[in-house]
């Protein structure tokens, strides 16, 4: 696909939300900003999302988290777009800050959320820092993921479930994953592409539940411990089956 150059310093956006009305909506809001944006087109369902971006090669993409009357579309087609390895950023912009909500959309992959309630300027603001590669979320809302990625998550039960969908390759990549190494790392270490550890990668993400590196090297930790804890018992088995034989030998 072709790059158009645009103007320098000018990111291109594309909107997409429930209705074409609140895409102009949001799209005149934007284009009135003083932070230099071009909005290159915009969409209502996750088709036309898909379509658009293709078409459009924009710098990030404004979803709504509600998409033609479906409440939670905006986290699906983001988990797509990331998926797509797609060269926009994503903007969830949220009905609501529950921590529902805001831990679901940086799950999806989002770079950085937004309120129906802020300030266009504070949007256009948003979109800029996203592009520079910068996570938008206030403080209260980055507590919300931290609080999510903490203890609490539920890793133990994907951990039980995805046990033997992995191949033996890309066990190997979460294992290294675990290790805290690079993508750059890993594919020096198993002679690979970044490219196509990159895929590896994606692949693992869906087979397993997770959506970012730290999520996967958390649920490695926790899959070890929990085949060391199920083995623990057959272990033990084995030890006193072996001292019963050794007795029973010393009798004969």
């Amino acid at each position: 696909m072709s790059k158009s150059p645009g103007h320098a310093g000018t990111v291109r956006v594309f909107i997409a939300d429930g209705s074409q009305l609140s895409c102009q909506l949001i799209a005149g809001a934007v284009r009135r900003g003083r932070y230099r944006t071009r909005v290159v087109g915009y969409a209502t369902d996750a088709a036309g999302i898909r379509a658009g971006l293709e078409e459009s090669d924009a710098d990030v993409a404004v979803i709504g988290a509600r998409l033609d009357n479906e409440d939670r579309a905006g986290f699906d087609v983001t988990r797509e777009i990331i998926a797509s390895r797609s060269k926009a950023s994503v903007i969830i912009i949220l009905d609501s800050n529950k921590p529902t909500m805001v831990v679901e959309a940086f799950r999806a992959g989002a770079s950085g959320i937004f309120s129906r309630d802020q300030s266009s300027e504070l949007l256009c603001k948003c979109i800029h820092a996203v592009h520079k590669g910068q996570v938008w979320a206030s403080s209260k809302e980055l507590h919300f993921v931290i609080e999510a990625l903490g203890p609490a998550l539920p890793t133990k039960s994907i951990s039980l479930r995805a046990t033997g969908l992995l191949t033996k390759r890309e066990e190997g990549v979460v294992h290294l994953v675990a290790e805290g190494m690079t993508n750059r790392d890993i594919s020096q270490e198993l002679k690979l592409s970044e490219h196509t550890v990159r895929n590896y990668l994606f692949r693992i993400f869906n087979k397993v539940g997770t959506s970012n590196r730290l999520e996967l090297a958390l649920y490695a930790i926790d899959r070890r411990e929990a085949l060391e804890q199920q083995n623990a018992p057959a272990a033990m088995e084995s030890v006193a089956a072996g001292a019963d034989q050794d007795v029973s030998s010393r009798r004969a």
